[in-house]
């Protein structure tokens, strides 16, 4: 997904305030709890292959900037274009309506800009034959976002998280309100005593309280349930297994 265009991830992320992409992406293992994460990448072709080098050949969970794109390289990774036209010309009108429209103050504006703007995260989830679960997450982050910002993808417990005794799970939407929820480890703990579909229900109920819209969730439990749920007007999702696949443009909103 990393290569389509059309996701924000990878080739086709969105561009911060000064017109630049800052790419942030996280994996994690169900099995060991160990997981590796990358943010602030400015070149890397592939950054969920550069959050897997941190998980697999470092004893750190998150590096930033040039030290991670360092690693990336030096790891066999590519450099790449990841400007794609369409990008351009949503960052080029963001840009426009900031410089243009009056707002009663900072915090408003940029609320609805990045309300309005945001990106949406690619997430995956994984349950193995053997019980293993996994989560992966990748991101451009927010159109217009302030240089340096990073969101909630490669953040553990936030953007993702993977554990065999509950379950797994990955966010998307708007990253500062599942930062401050840390709403994939709320989503897995409830799956230690409820199935994928209502933890995905009841967590997305608790951030539209806590903090309003701006949040989608999947998750993925012990027996392969899963559920989709958020307060988004749109979540395009899929599912595979080993029989049968589906995929819908946008889960049951909550």
């Amino acid at each position: 997904m990393e290569n389509n265009p059309l996701f924000n991830a990878g080739t086709g992320s969105a561009l911060n305030l000064l017109g630049r992409i800052e790419t942030d992406a996280a994996i994690m293992d169900g099995r060991t709890l160990r997981g590796g994460a990358v943010a602030l990448l400015t070149g890397i072709r592939n950054p969920i292959k550069a959050a897997r080098i941190v998980m697999d050949e470092t004893e750190h969970v998150l590096i930033a900037g040039r030290p991670a794109e360092r690693l990336a390289l030096a790891n066999g990774l590519q450099k790449g274009n990841r400007r794609v036209p369409r990008r351009v010309r949503a960052w080029r009108e963001a840009l426009n309506q900031l410089k243009t429209k009056k707002r009663k103050g900072p915090s408003e504006k940029t609320l609805s800009l990045f309300l309005k703007h945001r990106g949406d995260t690619v997430g995956a989830l994984a349950l193995d034959a053997r019980g293993n679960l996994a989560a992966g997450d990748s991101t451009g982050g927010v159109t217009l976002k302030l240089p340096g910002r990073v969101g909630d993808s490669p953040i553990i417990g936030a953007g993702l998280y993977a554990d065999n005794n509950s379950g797994a799970a990955t966010a998307t939407g708007l990253g500062e309100q599942a930062m401050r929820l840390v709403i994939s480890k709320t989503a897995c703990d409830l799956m230690r005593l409820q199935p994928a579909p209502k933890a995905a229900r009841a967590v997305i109920r608790l951030a539209t309280k806590k903090v309003g819209n701006g949040t989608g969730i999947i998750t993925l439990d012990r027996a392969g349930r899963f559920g989709v749920a958020h307060n988004t007007r749109h979540l395009c999702w899929a599912v595979r297994t080993m029989s049968v696949s589906n995929q819908q443009m946008n889960g049951t909103r909550n």
